[in-house]
């Protein structure tokens, strides 16, 4: 598993405008001598730590899901796309018989290989079926999990914080961790959306 750097878990911070900045002093009894760009400076750091200590009080075995769908590397893409569209799911960790995770596919690497100078996005391939009636899906029919995986998959442990989750998620741009064990076995799954969660619900305390 590879640790991001902080900066690369606070893409999303909100900036504050100037009447945002001038708003918060009103509300504020007494005067502060700061200015503007100093109290600026001074939010996004209490933000920044303030986050990292509410995110990493709770770590990936507090939030995972324990019962995740998995496919293996011969599993055919047909069964898969068919997998993913019953669970209402984007992805699933691929692993081998001893359920040691190997890989994950995910809606990108499925849309990536309809057709070789196919369209790379589910709206292209929409216009592109609309426009020709051509279907990009047949594509994928001779196709394993093997052929198109992600791999090696970008994993986490169960004492792996929450702060660092959505430091993996923030820095490759992936909506999902598989959680393994120190053997490298599948134990349970920590999405983008169960990290939000997280976040609400330090919020609400």
């Amino acid at each position: 598993m590879t640790t991001p750097k902080n900066e690369d878990c606070n893409k999303w911070e909100i900036d504050i405008s100037d009447d945002d900045i001038f708003a918060a002093m009103k509300d504020m009894e007494g005067f502060i001598d700061i200015t503007l760009s100093d109290f600026r400076e001074l939010y996004h750091f209490a933000f920044k730590h303030a986050r990292e200590r509410l995110l990493s009080a709770h770590s990936a075995k507090d939030i995972m899901s324990s019962e995740v769908i998995s496919v293996t590397e011969d599993t055919r893409l047909p069964a898969v796309v068919e997998t993913m569209a019953k669970n209402s799911i984007s992805g699933v960790p691929v692993v081998n018989s001893r359920m040691v995770v190997s890989g994950i596919v995910s809606e990108k690497d499925i849309l990536h290989h309809m057709g070789d100078e196919g369209p790379k996005s589910l709206m292209g391939i929409l216009t592109e079926c609309l426009a020709t009636k051509r279907c990009f899906a047949t594509a994928l029919k001779g196709l394993a999990v093997k052929n198109i995986m992600s791999s090696p998959s970008i994993t986490g442990f169960a004492e792996t914080t929450v702060f660092e989750i959505n430091c993996i998620l923030t820095k490759h741009n992936i909506n999902r961790v598989p959680i393994v064990n120190q053997n490298g076995e599948l134990i349970g799954i920590v999405s983008r959306a169960d990290v939000l969660k997280a976040q609400f619900r330090n919020h609400e305390r």
